[in-house]
């Protein structure tokens, strides 16, 4: 019989489902709805900040340690999902402990360009300290956009940082919805109630 044994703690199953809904709210209002954009991004970041701190003195599944396998580890898990009996994990597997790793990275990504873009409209805790060189700020009259060169490239690279944000995230989902076919458990309820089944 199958025991129900608890694997996510409220810290990870909040900041999970928080930061679906914060960056669904940042995506779709990026082009239209600035303040909101804003302040959906600061709390994507807050909740980022909060990840990679409980990455390290969280509970045992929430912990780096727990998930961040070295590369053999992940080829011998790779290999396992050809099989007949794939390896299984109660907290994430190795391929899912690097795509947390990769996530988190591009959220970092997108939130600090986000800052940049900020800064450089005069706004926020980087309007007077961006790392571009201060000759990039005038305006690009030849583009007639009102913007400048600074403004301009950060908008690029946060709009590219997205994408490939949502990129992951697609293969995030991918990957959970393979897992819990492959085990016959499903992911999302129990990254909602905690519980997982100990096969």
């Amino acid at each position: 019989m199958q025991e129900d044994i608890k694997v996510w703690d409220i810290g990870v199953r909040t900041f999970h489902w928080s930061l679906v809904i914060f960056f669904i709210i940042a995506y779709i209002s990026g082009e239209e709805l600035e303040l909101i954009h804003v302040y959906s991004g600061y709390a994507v970041l807050a909740l980022v900040i909060f990840r990679v701190v409980w990455g390290f003195i969280g509970t045992k599944y929430a912990r780096f340690s727990n998930f961040i396998c070295a590369p053999h580890t992940v080829l011998q898990y790779a290999k396992s999902l050809f099989t007949s009996k794939p390896l299984h994990y109660l907290g994430h597997n190795p391929l899912g402990g690097w795509m947390i790793v990769l996530l988190l990275i591009s959220l970092i990504a997108v939130s600090w360009s986000g800052l940049e873009v900020y800064g450089a409209e005069g706004h926020g805790p980087l309007a007077k300290s961006s790392i571009i060189a201060p000759a990039m700020a005038d305006v690009d009259r030849e583009h007639g956009t009102g913007k400048s060169r600074q403004e301009e490239l950060w908008e690029d690279v946060h709009e590219a940082f997205a994408n490939i944000t949502l990129f992951l995230i697609i293969l995030h989902l991918c990957g959970v919805i393979a897992a819990g076919f492959m085990h016959q458990e499903n992911l999302i309820r129990s990254m909602i109630t905690g519980y997982k089944k100990d096969s």
